[in-house]
């Protein structure tokens, strides 16, 4: 069983991936602090339940991408997956980096891929992303597949116009 001093440097080693997942799925300062405290609290709440089977990282990010769907949910936000085509080539224009084009692309995919990708970019196991979003083996691997072959054809259409 964790105590209260392990839980807090477990989440202070490891809150990037809160951080991560906020940034995924909030797209404003109010509601990323909101998630970001909401996520704490349900991660508290859920750590009677952590019996220690996963790593802790993989126990946070599966209650942190919870929290994150139910937090659109309940506020009744929509999803960002649909842009007016001038609001993203103004983005893009404004984007230099490569990194964040490719964040950008990633927050306009559906929230089951977003998470796929996410935990696949962080070096997750398709074992692991299948345990924390549900789903089998072969279908996070078809996925996984599906999910590299969109980025990559957004990411030529919104950087090279093709």
């Amino acid at each position: 069983m964790i105590d209260e001093n392990e839980f807090v440097e477990l989440v202070q080693a490891n809150d990037r991936i809160i951080h991560k997942v906020v940034g995924l799925y909030a797209d404003n300062e109010e509601d990323k602090k909101d998630l970001y405290q909401e996520t704490l609290l349900q991660l508290w709440k859920a750590l009677k339940g952590f019996r220690g089977e996963a790593s802790f990282t993989t126990f946070m990010y599966k209650v942190a991408l919870n929290v994150a769907l139910s937090f659109n949910k309940k506020a009744n936000r929509l999803s960002t997956t649909t842009f007016d085509s001038q609001q993203v080539q103004s983005k893009i224009e404004k984007t230099t980096e490569s990194y964040e084009i490719l964040y950008f692309i990633i927050k306009r995919l559906p929230e089951t891929d977003r998470m796929i990708i996410s935990l696949h970019l962080d070096g997750y196991k398709n074992g692991e992303i299948a345990e924390i979003i549900g789903l089998t083996i072969n279908n996070v691997n078809v996925k996984i597949h599906r999910i590299k072959e969109k980025i990559t054809h957004e990411y030529k259409q919104l950087n090279h116009g093709y």
